[in-house]
């Protein structure tokens, strides 16, 4: 896995030249809130794609 660094480096170089101070923090967000989530993803474990789909159904109005 990158370091935090490294992966802002890297998401700087895909970013256009004339980005603005709040496209990088809006990138930079994104890229937090990715991350976290993978971390919460690995500790809490996830629902798979049925499940999800099953507990979702119970929603939608038929």
């Amino acid at each position: 896995m990158q370091t935090a660094k490294q992966e802002v480096a890297e998401m700087l170089q895909h970013l256009p030249e004339n980005s603005s101070i709040e496209d990088i923090q809006y990138h930079l967000y994104v890229l937090e809130k990715v991350r976290s989530g993978m971390e919460r993803l690995d500790t809490e474990g996830g629902v798979s794609q049925a499940d999800a789909e099953q507990r979702l159904g119970q929603w939608i109005i038929k």
